[in-house]
């Protein structure tokens, strides 16, 4: 999910009616009715109906159809429209940060290391493998110059590529306070995921390294074709 979708879907929480409704339908146990969140916030039920639906729009929350009563048929009158808790999740972070892919790549790393796998094995291959399958699931042209096809997917995970020449420098590292903590490990893992993307994309001119500066990722891309 882009920026702009997140920034408006927890925007959307800035006012005090619509994030007083949300807090009340994510904390029931069963989907929530018009009438009843209006009668538990003390609010006009024409007035939960519209902010509602904007939760809905923004994806914060979802909308199932239900007769309450239980009964079906002629005479069992109109089914209700009840709010649930979405399914989208929302998390903004500036810069943009991925501690969810690391956490997927060491939960990996050690499922394979738990059979049997050395530890440094599957830490090299679910970077790579995660890297590649990133590329493959991204609509890149096979057309253009390897650096910046390879810069158009690590951009869309948050690394904010600047190429010079031959080299592309990654501004953002997206797992700068992991990267802080375990600087070995997850550089590591990084710079195989960054490869692995480029392998991924075919882009076989395309080296990932390990080049650590202040202010920025660990890893650069320099193009360097295969003698």
């Amino acid at each position: 999910m882009d920026l702009a979708t997140q920034a408006a879907g927890i925007g959307a929480l800035a006012d005090p009616t619509r994030r007083l409704l949300y807090e009340y339908v994510v904390a029931q146990p069963e989907p929530v009715g018009r009438e009843q969140a209006a009668a538990a916030l003390g609010l006009a039920p024409h007035n939960v109906n519209f902010h509602l639906d904007r939760l809905v729009d923004e994806g914060l929350l979802e909308v199932e159809y239900r007769r309450l009563s239980g009964r079906t048929g002629p005479g069992s009158g109109r089914p209700s429209k009840l709010y649930r808790r979405g399914a989208r999740e929302f998390a903004v972070s500036l810069p943009p940060r991925r501690y969810e892919l690391a956490a997927d790549l060491l939960a990996a790393a050690v499922t394979r290391a738990a059979d049997g796998v050395p530890l440094d094995q599957a830490l090299r291959e679910v970077g790579s493998e995660e890297g590649r399958a990133l590329a493959e699931a991204s609509e890149v042209p096979d057309a253009g110059e390897q650096l910046d096809r390879v810069s158009v997917v690590l951009a869309s995970q948050g690394y904010e590529p600047v190429r010079e020449a031959d080299v592309v420098a990654l501004n953002n590292c997206p797992f700068d306070a992991l990267a802080h903590k375990h600087t070995a490990l997850i550089c590591g893992v990084n710079r195989d995921f960054v490869q692995g993307v480029a392998d991924g994309l075919g882009c076989d001119s395309v080296r990932a390294c390990l080049e650590p500066g202040i202010g920025r990722c660990c890893v650069t891309l320099r193009n360097q074709p295969s003698s």
